[in-house]
């Protein structure tokens, strides 16, 4: 089984908002490249290597966020499909659009208070 990664930009929200929404994604991906950590940027990413089969989640909702964030997630389509259940059962959230290629997929989503 090879390896992927996921790909996660933040933009909106504070540092906190971030780092909740890269902390409900670990328990499907496992650890980032590490934690969003500047409170100063306007975009934030982390990097998941994540496995081509991304585990179940079974999260509980995360709570609200301070103020709107929009996520886009790109990676394998497993990868993608299994980060965007994670992020719409810990937030709430709305599907701002997809973009497909032959080995890659990309969502945006915004997630709101």
């Amino acid at each position: 089984m090879s390896d992927t990664q996921l790909t996660v930009t933040l933009s909106g929200g504070g540092i906190d908002d971030a780092r909740a929404i890269v902390r409900a994604l670990e328990e499907v991906f496992g650890a980032p490249d590490g934690l969003p950590g500047d409170e100063q940027a306007t975009v934030r990413t982390a990097t998941f290597d994540s496995p081509d089969a991304p585990r179940a989640s079974t999260a509980a909702r995360a709570g609200s966020l301070s103020e709107p964030v929009s996520v886009t997630v790109q990676g394998s389509p497993q990868a993608v499909e299994a980060a965007s259940e994670t992020l719409s059962h810990a937030f709430t959230t709305r599907n701002e659009g997809a973009a497909s290629g032959d080995q890659e997929r990309e969502r945006q989503l915004l997630l709101v208070p």
